[in-house]
């Protein structure tokens, strides 16, 4: 079972924690925590052996921790998540495939996406597939019609598996802190569009991924994780393209499992993350 704590610090917190759980008789196997002292925030991630009565132990919890403390005793074990797609394909099939084989954390609920293209890998996983088209409409109606296909499924997050399309504030801030993205480079480097042509044009020595949570400012939103690899001069474009993919593909996995297992704390546009 996962306890995970966020709130203001004050002396002796992990001794007032540890209290209440060896009372009531649990036993710690971990316990990972972490104080932003410019914010003055407690993080903490505890997983005890079982817990029998979780709503028990977040009222014991919270009895012992600063007004506003934010406590979830064993949040969803498996998550469900909707995944957004338009053309690329590589990161898509990963996680098809990771839930096909019960290693994602999650459960896939369906796959939306604006184009047709990756209809056919989703369908051969026994995952649905809603086509969503964005042409020819206001985006208004376009995201309107994507939350007649999301709220049925009640997701715990959205994952943008390269979809390239721009979400509305209205949209976002109905999923804060819910919506995961995987940007095709090292941010804060070359945000926006073509961020493979920005690096091969500027002659970078590394290209990277970013996972990170969407918010309202592009490409900007709280990083989850980052994966790096090298490149030279000798990479074409197309080549700079292909090895970035799977680079893609790690961040995103890595930023999944660390969000599924409750590892990750926002605070402002940061993270702490408990790996």
């Amino acid at each position: 079972m996962v306890i995970v704590i966020q709130c203001k610090d004050s002396v002796g917190l992990v001794a007032a924690i540890s209290t209440v759980l060896a009372k009531t008789g649990y036993n710690i196997v971990s316990m990972r925590e972490h104080v932003d002292l410019e914010e003055n925030k407690f993080f903490a991630r505890i997983v005890v052996d079982s817990i029998s009565d979780p709503q028990k132990i977040e009222i014991s919890l919270a009895k012992v921790l600063p007004a506003y403390a934010v406590v979830k005793v064993n949040p969803v074990p498996e998550k469900k998540i909707v995944v957004f797609v338009t053309k690329e394909y590589h990161c898509l099939s990963d996680i098809l495939t990771r839930n096909h084989f019960k290693t994602l954390g999650a459960n896939v609920q369906c796959v939306i996406g604006n184009h047709p293209d990756l209809k056919n890998i989703t369908e051969r996983f026994n995952i649905p597939f809603r086509l969503v088209v964005s042409e020819n409409k206001s985006r208004e109606i376009f995201e309107a019609e994507l939350m007649d296909v999301i709220l049925p499924y009640e997701p715990d997050y959205l994952i943008l598996a390269k979809f390239m399309r721009i979400l509305s504030p209205e949209f976002i801030t109905t999923f804060l802190l819910k919506i995961i993205n995987i940007h095709h480079s090292f941010l804060p480097a070359f945000i926006g569009a073509n961020p493979y042509r920005q690096a091969f044009n500027r002659g970078v020595k590394i290209i990277g991924a970013t996972a990170h949570f969407v918010t309202n400012d592009l490409d900007e939103g709280p990083i989850i994780t980052q994966k790096i690899i090298p490149v030279n001069h000798s990479l074409t474009l197309t080549d700079l393209i292909k090895a970035g993919r799977e680079n893609e593909t790690a961040a995103l996995a890595k930023a999944m499992q660390l969000v599924f297992e409750d590892r990750v704390f926002v605070c402002n546009n940061k993270t702490v993350v408990f790996e």
